[in-house]
């Protein structure tokens, strides 16, 4: 009897000493995505390759008007001939952030960007609706694993 009642305390006591995993802190994870959708947008503002396409999870896959599927490999390329084209000037606003639904480690990010791109001596500025999907990674970062785009037209400056 004095074995059970030690296994019993021993499993009672291990479990009560195993962390419980924390509730997620809703407000800060938005915090964090918001962080996140900003510091894109300032590396985006900077020419900042490596810093813009820092957001974007491994296995992106991106919807976009221009093309049905892209891979952040071949985001990152696009973003990366658009910064070496020293005619053009980009620079994309803190985005509007309409909603931000999150459930555990998935968070989806209803937004409003806008870009305005300057070539020479003119100028056009176009708003960019989307959903983005977050998903936490592994290092407890927020990254877009999914991302679909809506334009009303094509910036006229950009080919």
């Amino acid at each position: 009897m004095s074995n059970r009642l030690l296994m019993t305390c021993l499993c009672l006591l291990a479990v009560a000493a195993t962390p419980q995993r924390a509730r997620a802190d809703e407000a800060a994870d938005k915090a964090a995505i918001t962080a996140r959708l900003r510091g894109f947008a300032d590396a985006f503002n900077a020419r900042d390759e490596a810093g813009s396409c820092d957001i974007f999870a491994p296995d992106l896959i991106a919807t976009m008007p221009s093309a049905l599927e892209r891979s952040r490999e071949s985001l990152c390329g696009n973003l990366d001939r658009l910064f070496t084209s020293a005619d053009l000037r980009l620079h994309y606003d803190y985005p509007d952030i309409r909603e931000i639904i999150i459930s555990g480690d998935i968070a989806v990010v209803r937004i409003i960007w806008t870009l305005t791109v300057r070539k020479g001596a003119e100028q056009d500025t176009t708003p960019e609706s989307g959903i983005d999907v977050f998903r936490r990674q592994p290092d407890g970062r927020w990254s877009i694993a999914r991302f679909a785009t809506f334009t009303v037209r094509p910036n006229k400056l950009l080919d």
